[in-house]
C-alpha cells in the first residue's frame, strides 16, 4: 500500500483550492516502464499535463484530452485514480492558486508529431526514478516513483 504524503495549501485557505487532473503517460520499452513528461509553458520546469475539469468528461478522460493537447499523447486512460499532489498554479499578475492534482496513468499507444501546444513545450521520455527526481512536487515525485504498471 502506498503512503499518501500529507497536501499543502500553499498558503492558501481551503475554500481557494481548486482541483486539476493530470495524466501519468507511460510505457513499458523492453520491459522497463518510462514516464513521458513535459515542460511548464511559463517556466520550463519539468511537470505531467494537467488541466481544469472538462464538462461531460471523467477525470481520467479530461486526463487523457490534457496529455493530448499538452504532449500529443494517443491513448488510453484508466479510470482509477494514482493519487493526488498540491501544487501551487501561477495565474498572472503575482496571484498563485492553491491546487491539488488527481493523477491518472495514460498507456501511450503514440505521440503524434502535430497537437495543439507543440512548439511551447518539451517531451521527454524518462525513468521513473529519473523523472521522479525532475519534478518540483515531492507528492508527485512519490507517485512517479511508486507506479508500476506491470
Amino acid at each position: 500500500m502506498i503512503k499518501q504524503l500529507p497536501i499543502s495549501l500553499h498558503g492558501g485557505a481551503k475554500e481557494e483550492l481548486r482541483t486539476q487532473f493530470a495524466a501519468l503517460p507511460y510505457r513499458v520499452k523492453e520491459g522497463k516502464v518510462q514516464v513521458l513528461l513535459i515542460t511548464s509553458r511559463g517556466t520550463g520546469r519539468w511537470i505531467v499535463p494537467k488541466g481544469w475539469p472538462m464538462e461531460g468528461k471523467t477525470p481520467a478522460q479530461s486526463a487523457l484530452q490534457e496529455a493530448w493537447e499538452e504532449a500529443g499523447v494517443k491513448g488510453k486512460a484508466t479510470s482509477a485514480c494514482l493519487g493526488v499532489y498540491s501544487f501551487t498554479k501561477d495565474m498572472g499578475d503575482e496571484d498563485e492558486l492553491p491546487c491539488l492534482a488527481m493523477l491518472y496513468p495514460v498507456r501511450v499507444k503514440s505521440l503524434s508529431k502535430r497537437y495543439p501546444e507543440r512548439g511551447q513545450r518539451r517531451r521527454v521520455w524518462m525513468s521513473r526514478k529519473k523523472a521522479a527526481g525532475r519534478v518540483a512536487e515531492p507528492e508527485l515525485a512519490r507517485l512517479i516513483s511508486d507506479f508500476d504498471p506491470r
